[in-house]
C-alpha cells in the first residue's frame, strides 16, 4: 500500500511521502489557525509547511514540479501562507494596529524585490552561458572569469522566499505576545536581507564578471582545433539518461591511434561524462557546429542513430561510421536509417547477416567486422562457480517505445523468474540489475520494477536471519567492515579527484580548468578499480543485491555472476564474452524453434516461457560444468557474435579507422584535383573570351572536356 502510494504520489522515497503528506495536510491547517483564530496552531502548521518544503526541494522531488505545473508552485505557496497570516491578524482583531499595517507593507516590499532578484540572478546566468562546454580543451586565449558563488545563483528564488521566515515568525510572536517591537524587527530584517541578498548579486554585472562573447568563445575554439587537427571524432547526442551510450566508447577512444576528440551536442551530457584524457567538445547550437572547421577530422563514429546527426552527416571531407551502442537481434540494430553512413561496423559475422536478413538498404560491402573493444574488460567463467552458492545476475531490457511484449521479461516473467531464483532448491544469490530506462515509458514496468525490487529486499533480509548463514555472517563482519571503511576512503578521494576546479564554479568555469591531468587520471581509474572490489567484498557471496545506478557497472556484475538470465537485448551478446551459461527470455511466446531463428544471440542459450520454469536447467549447467550441455554451443557462437579473439578488438578497430581514414583523404584529394581543374579551365575561357573569342579546334576541345568534368559531390561516399 506504501509503494503504491509513493507511485501515485511521485515521490522517491517513504520520507519523501510523509513530507508530501505533511505539507498537503499542513495548508489546510494554517487556514484552519487563521479562521479560528488560533496562534501557535498556526505557527506549528506554518512550520511544518516551511520543513516540508524545504525537504521536498532538497530531495528534488519530482511533485515539486507537478506542483509548479498545476499553478501551485513555490511562490503561490508563500504567497499563500502570508496571506493567511494577514487573515489571522484580522481575525485576532489587530487590522487597526500598526503591527497589520507594518506586516501588509512588508509583504507588499519584499514581493516588489523579487522581481530585480529574479531578474538579475537570470542575466547572471545567461551572461556566463557559452556557446560550447569543453573538457581537455586549452581556452586560455580567452578570459573566462570565476564563476559567481555557488551560495548566491543556486536555488536563488527558494533561498530568496525563505528570507520571509523573520517575517512570519516576528510578527506571530508579536500578535501573541503583544510585544510588536518583535513583529517590526522582524519585518526590518526580511526587508533588509532581501535587499542585501539583491545588492550582492549587482557586481556580477559588470564586464570583467562576464565570460567571453559567443564570436570569441568560438574563435578560440576553432584556434585549438587548428592546433590539436583531430583526425577521429566520437559524435553524440541523446537523452540525460543516454548517457552510458557514449560512456562505454571511452576508453576504446582513448586507445585509437590519432588524435581523438568527443563532440556532443546536449549540456546536461557533458555532466554525465566520465573522466577521460580524450578533447570534449559540446556544442548545443546546430549553427555554431556547422559552422566550426573540422578539415582534419577524416572518420567519425556515431553511436546512435538521431536527428542532430545531420549535422555531422553533411560534411563531405570525412566519413561516417555508424558504430552503434550494443550489438544485438533488436530491431534498432537494423535501422534503415543506417543507410546514410558510409560503413556500419559491427562486432561479426552476425552484424553483417543481420543487416542482409532485414534488407534495409546497407549493402555487404559497406559493413566491416571489427569486433567489441569495449568487452576486453569482461573475465571468462572457469567452469565451477567460485563461491559454495552460485550468483545469478537478472538484468532484464527496458520496455522500448512500443508495446512489443517481447521487448522485455519484466512485464509477463520478471517476477516468475525472480521468485524461482529467491525459492530455489539449491540456494543460490541473486543479483539484480534492471536497465536504466526502466518504466520511463510503460509504468507497469515500473510498478514490477517496484515488486522485484521488495522481493529481493525481504529475501535478502530473511537469508540474513536464517540460521544457516550466520556463520557465515559472523566470520565475514571484520572484513566486511574494512571493505566498508575502504569504500568510504575511496568515494572521498574520488569525489575530490572528480571535480576540478573550486566548489560551486559553473560549467564555464569548470571548461576553463578541466584539462587532462595524466596522473590524476590513471589515479582515477586506480580507485575505480579499488572500489570496485571494495564493493563486492563490503557483503557476503550469499547475500542478494540490487544494483542501480552507473557503479558498479554491468561487466562488473557479469564478473560477479556465474550465469545470466536477460532479454533481447546488447547484454546478451555481451555477456556472450564470458562464457558462462545464461538464459534468455521468450516473452513474446514465439515458441523455442522460432525463438532462436530469429535472435541469433539465444541459440547458446537456456530458453525461458514467461512462467520461468526452465530455470532449473540454467542452474543445473551453473552447479556443475558437465551438466553444461551447451558450452561448444556458447563458444562457437562468442565468434559468430563478436568475431575472433587475434587480433585483438581494438587492434581490428584502429585498423578499420586507418583504412577509412586513407579513403577519406583520397577522396579529398580527388575532389581538390577535380576543383582544381575546373578552375583551370574557367580562366582559360576567360582568356580567351578577352583575345575575341577566336580559339584553335583543339582549345574547342579542350573546353568541353573541362566544361564536363565531374562537380564535386556533396555527400561522404
Amino acid at each position: 500500500m506504501i509503494s503504491t502510494a509513493i507511485r501515485l504520489a511521485r515521490v522517491g522515497s517513504r520520507s519523501e511521502l510523509a513530507a508530501a503528506a505533511l505539507m498537503v495536510l499542513g495548508y489546510p491547517c494554517v487556514m484552519i489557525a487563521a479562521l479560528i483564530p488560533d496562534i501557535w496552531m498556526f505557527a506549528a502548521s506554518a512550520a511544518v509547511t516551511y520543513a516540508a518544503d524545504w525537504f521536498l526541494h532538497q530531495r528534488g522531488s519530482y511533485l515539486v514540479n507537478r506542483l509548479n505545473k498545476v499553478r501551485a508552485g513555490l511562490p503561490i505557496r508563500f504567497l499563500l501562507r502570508q496571506l493567511l497570516l494577514i487573515l489571522l491578524l484580522a481575525r485576532e482583531g489587530l487590522a487597526e494596529q500598526p503591527l497589520f499595517y507594518a506586516a501588509v507593507a512588508c509583504f507588499l516590499l519584499f514581493y516588489g524585490l523579487q522581481a530585480p532578484h529574479g531578474a538579475l540572478t537570470t542575466l547572471i546566468r545567461l551572461r556566463r552561458v557559452m556557446p560550447v562546454v569543453t573538457r581537455n580543451v586549452d581556452l586560455n586565449s580567452v578570459r573566462i572569469p570565476d564563476a559567481p558563488p555557488r551560495a548566491l545563483l543556486r536555488r536563488s528564488s527558494e533561498k530568496m522566499l525563505h528570507l520571509d521566515i523573520p517575517a512570519t515568525a516576528g510578527v506571530v510572536i508579536a500578535a501573541a505576545t503583544g510585544a510588536y517591537v518583535v513583529g517590526y524587527v522582524g519585518t526590518a530584517v526580511t526587508i533588509g536581507l532581501g535587499l542585501l541578498y539583491t545588492a550582492a548579486l549587482v557586481p556580477y554585472l559588470r564586464r570583467n564578471r562576464r565570460v567571453p562573447s559567443a564570436p570569441a568563445v568560438l574563435k578560440a575554439v576553432q584556434k585549438w582545433l587548428s592546433e590539436y587537427q583531430p583526425t577521429v571524432a566520437l559524435y553524440f547526442s541523446g537523452s540525460e539518461d543516454s548517457a552510458y551510450q557514449v560512456n562505454m566508447w571511452l576508453e576504446t577512444m582513448e586507445q585509437l591511434e590519432g588524435r581523438p576528440v568527443i563532440i556532443m551536442r546536449e549540456r546536461a551530457l557533458v555532466a554525465k561524462l566520465n573522466e577521460t584524457r580524450v578533447p570534449v567538445l559540446c556544442v548545443p547550437g546546430g549553427q555554431h557546429l556547422m559552422a566550426m572547421k573540422l578539415d582534419t577530422v577524416r572518420v567519425t563514429l556515431y553511436p546512435a542513430n538521431v536527428g542532430k546527426n545531420i549535422h555531422m552527416l553533411r560534411v563531405p571531407t570525412m566519413k561516417h561510421v555508424f558504430i552503434g551502442h550494443g550489438d544485438s537481434d533488436k530491431l534498432a540494430s537494423v535501422n534503415p536509417f543506417s543507410k546514410v553512413y558510409d560503413e556500419v561496423w559491427t562486432a561479426g559475422r552476425a552484424g553483417r547477416d543481420r543487416y542482409a536478413l532485414a534488407d534495409v538498404g546497407v549493402r555487404d560491402d559497406d559493413i566491416v567486422e571489427v569486433g567489441r573493444p569495449q568487452l576486453a574488460p569482461i573475465g571468462t567463467g572457469a567452469g565451477a562457480p567460485r563461491n559454495p552458492v552460485p550468483t545469478i545476475l537478472y538484468a532484464p531490457t527496458w520496455e522500448g517505445w512500443d508495446n512489443n511484449p517481447g521487448n522485455t521479461s519484466l512485464l509477463l516473467a520478471g517476477e516468475n523468474i525472480v521468485r524461482r531464483l529467491l525459492e530455489a532448491e539449491q540456494p543460490v544469490r541473486v543479483i539484480y540489475k534492471p536497465h536504466p530506462f526502466t518504466g520511463i515509458r510503460n509504468k507497469k514496468a515500473l510498478a514490477v520494477h517496484e515488486r522485484i525490487t521488495a522481493m529481493v529486499q525481504k529475501a535478502a533480509a530473511e537469508r540474513a536471519a536464517d540460521p544457516r548463514w550466520a556463520q557465515e555472517t559472523g566470520a565475514a563482519q571484520a572484513g566486511h567492515a574494512a571493505a566498508r571503511a575502504e569504500l568510504a576512503r575511496v568515494e572521498a578521494r574520488l569525489a575530490e579527484l572528480t571535480k576540478p576546479g573550486r566548489a560551486g564554479g559553473d560549467e564555464a568555469e569548470v571548461s576553463r580548468v578541466s584539462l587532462a591531468d595524466p596522473q590524476r587520471l590513471a589515479e582515477i581509474k586506480a580507485l575505480r578499480a579499488e572500489w570496485n572490489d571494495a564493493y563486492w567484498r563490503s557483503s557476503g557471496w550469499w547475500e542478494h543485491k540490487i544494483v542501480t545506478g552507473s557503479e558498479p557497472k554491468l561487466y562488473d556484475c557479469f564478473n560477479e555472476s556465474d550465469g545470466m538470465v536477460s532479454d533481447i537485448s546488447s547484454v546478451v551478446s555481451d555477456f556472450i564474452a564470458s562464457g558462462k551459461p545464461y538464459a534468455v527470455t521468450d516473452s513474446a511466446e514465439l515458441g523455442v524453434e522460432e525463438f532462436k531463428r530469429q535472435n541469433t544471440a539465444v541459440r547458446a542459450a537456456v530458453i525461458l516461457s514467461n512462467s520461468a520454469e526452465e530455470l532449473d536447467q540454467l542452474l543445473a549447467a551453473v552447479a556443475d560444468p558437465a551438466a553444461d550441455a551447451l558450452a561448444d554451443a556458447r563458444a562457437e557462437l562468442k565468434k559468430y557474435l563478436l568475431g575472433p579473439d587475434e587480433p585483438a578488438s581494438m587492434e581490428q578497430f584502429n585498423a578499420a579507422v586507418g583504412v577509412l581514414a586513407a579513403k577519406a583523404e583520397a577522396r579529398n584529394a580527388g575532389v581538390e584535383q577535380r576543383i582544381g581543374q575546373q578552375a583551370i579551365g574557367e580562366l582559360d575561357r576567360e582568356s580567351d573570351a578577352e583575345n575575341g573569342g577566336l580559339v584553335t579546334n583543339g582549345a574547342e576541345d579542350k573546353g568541353r572536356e573541362t566544361d564536363g568534368a565531374e562537380a564535386p559531390t556533396s555527400v561522404a561516399r
